[in-house]
């Protein structure tokens, strides 16, 4: 079984480690710094957030941007703080339990956990010794991740990448324990050790027949989500409602944003959804991870198409709004502290 699943992570492109995406691509990055005459070019693209989103900015501060109506009740919680005080805290802002815990500065789902009680959190809080962000569990049907770029000299951007996220489930046979239920699904299996972790009091149980089992509600892929390309849900009304967000957080032009709706058409029309995170220039454009609508050579081409929006995003900021690029040596030192920081939460996870 284990030698089968690695043989489909082999196999399937989608699965493969994220330097395949980008090591291809170094000649075309090498290409643009040397026309922006500064490695640290791209540093220029978000002057709201800390290094343009390189991934040490922090996620509390960047949700804090966005406009209230769109942003879920969140509180950060720092190392060492008495739990009586973040109980009093999550009272005042009125979130209630299930809610979500992740790192203040993270990617890739890493230690995103659903928290159902008091006593969960706790043990969460002792267990992670660093600013994690309690925030409210949002009860949307649908999760997305939208990728918008406008130039700041213009009113008007683009919408080049939406990604429907689909969480994997299994339905019961009224004989099989969950455990087999995931390992004789396709996909399930391929993330057994991520699931049997999330699930592992009722690892064993039998579910009752054709009951749907919800294997995640993180709409992360390295949780075992399904990133599926949306791109033919790209409209001018969505884009004019992304302008409308661009505008009201000053200086950010480039990036994804991974929010929870209910209808497409809501969301639209800018009247309920809620984002979870806007990710600034280390962001995908996650459609290219639905292999069966894409090829690894066309998602190697969508990255370098995206590296050119943040290129003229990047030289408009810089030449005509005198936003400085960061030292190519502070930018470096910045992404290997960062490096250090998720060495050290991987090994406490």
């Amino acid at each position: 079984m284990i030698k089968k699943i690695n043989f489909n992570k082999i196999t399937n492109w989608e699965y493969w480690p994220s330097s395949m995406f980008y090591l291809p691509n170094i000649p075309y990055a090498v290409y643009l710094a040397i026309r922006a005459k500064h490695a640290a070019f791209f540093s220029a693209a978000n002057p709201a957030l800390k290094s343009s989103g390189n991934g040490t900015e922090s996620k509390f501060k960047t949700i804090e941007l966005v406009p209230k109506k769109y942003r879920p009740k969140s509180i950060l919680v720092t190392p060492k703080t008495n739990f009586s005080t973040v109980v009093k805290k999550i009272e005042e802002v009125e979130i209630n339990y299930p809610l979500i815990a992740k790192p203040d500065i993270g990617f890739r789902g890493l230690l995103v956990k659903k928290i159902n009680s008091s006593t969960e959190l706790k043990e969460y809080l002792k267990n992670y010794p660093i600013d994690i962000i309690v925030q409210e569990f949002l009860e949307y049907e649908n999760e997305c991740g939208i990728f918008y770029h406008r130039n700041p000299n213009n009113n008007k951007g683009l919408i080049t990448s939406i990604t429907l996220k689909k969480f994997i489930s299994v339905i019961g046979d009224g004989k099989s324990s969950l455990k087999n239920l995931i390992l004789n699904d396709d996909r399930a299996k391929i993330y057994f050790d991520v699931f049997n972790q999330m699930h592992q009091n009722e690892i064993n149980n039998i579910p009752p027949k054709n009951k749907k089992i919800k294997l995640t509600v993180i709409g992360n892929h390295s949780k075992g989500t399904q990133f599926i390309n949306g791109n033919h849900l790209i409209s001018k009304k969505l884009e004019i409602t992304f302008d409308r967000l661009s505008k009201e957080i000053d200086g950010w032009y480039y990036g994804r944003v991974d929010l929870k709706y209910n209808s497409f058409e809501q969301l639209e029309n800018g009247s309920d959804f809620k984002i979870l995170e806007i990710n600034g220039i280390i962001a995908e454009p996650t459609h290219i991870y639905d292999s069966e609508n894409f090829t690894y050579f066309n998602a190697l081409k969508a990255i370098r198409k995206h590296w050119k929006y943040l290129f003229n995003i990047s030289i408009t900021n810089h030449e005509t709004k005198n936003i400085p690029y960061k030292s190519s040596f502070q930018f470096i030192n910045e992404m290997f502290q960062l490096k250090k920081y998720i060495t050290s939460i991987k090994k406490l996870h």
